[in-house]
């Protein structure tokens, strides 16, 4: 899968947002090694603190079909005029899944006409992990 098969991915999955507080619709979709693509998309509440991230929704996904690491790459996309990057949460949930292959993903952060790459030990330094807990 290339890049831009991974971004139409994310921005299908934004498609079926459930997003009626915020309007701000998100979708990610992630890679594995094997070539295997796991998408989510984020899911409000009415008690706010209890949404969901795209980003979470997808790595819950992977994790309850038994994915547990080989995380290659992740595509995030949103509304906007800017590419959006994932918010804390989303790193540390991220760089959970990814420690547990040995991985470094590359985040692309998607926006209408541009695409940032950012590895994931960049948007979340010093990270703590499964590692840290040994």
């Amino acid at each position: 899968m290339n890049d831009d098969q991974l971004i139409d991915a994310a921005r299908a999955a934004a498609q079926t947002s459930y997003s009626p507080y915020s309007g701000f619709a998100v979708g990610a979709a992630l890679l594995f090694e094997d070539g295997s693509v796991v998408t989510g998309t984020n899911i409000e509440n009415a008690s706010y603190g209890l949404a969901l991230c795209a980003e979470t929704v997808a790595v819950s996904k992977a994790m309850a079909d038994g994915v547990r690491g080989g995380l290659k790459a992740v595509a995030v996309t949103g509304p906007g005029d800017e590419p959006i990057t994932p918010c804390g949460r989303c790193r540390q949930v991220l760089n959970e899944l990814a420690q547990l292959g040995g991985t470094d993903p590359e985040i692309l952060c998607v926006g209408p006409n541009l695409v940032k790459r950012i590895k994931l030990s960049v948007l979340l330094p010093e990270a703590f992990g499964p590692a840290s807990l040994t």
